[in-house]
């Protein structure tokens, strides 16, 4: 097994990071939070908490991908 290189693993990283967005995306959490709580599957609030979480991220990663910003 190769480790990465890191232009290999900041590339993985963001496709792997954007994955996690659209999933979350396609979540509808908030149509979830519309329904009563106890039929939640899960916390809208935490969806929206990871979103930002995961956004921020990706900005993270693009500002290491741009080699400008160096």
């Amino acid at each position: 097994m190769t480790t990465p290189s890191g232009d290999e693993f900041l590339y993985e990283l963001h496709a792997e990071v954007e994955l996690e967005v659209t999933l979350i995306e396609r979540s509808h959490a908030e149509e979830a939070a519309e329904l009563p709580v106890s039929e939640w599957l899960y916390d809208p609030a935490d969806v929206e908490r990871e979103e930002v979480g995961l956004r921020g991220l990706l900005d993270a990663i693009e500002v290491l991908e741009d080699p400008g910003n160096a």
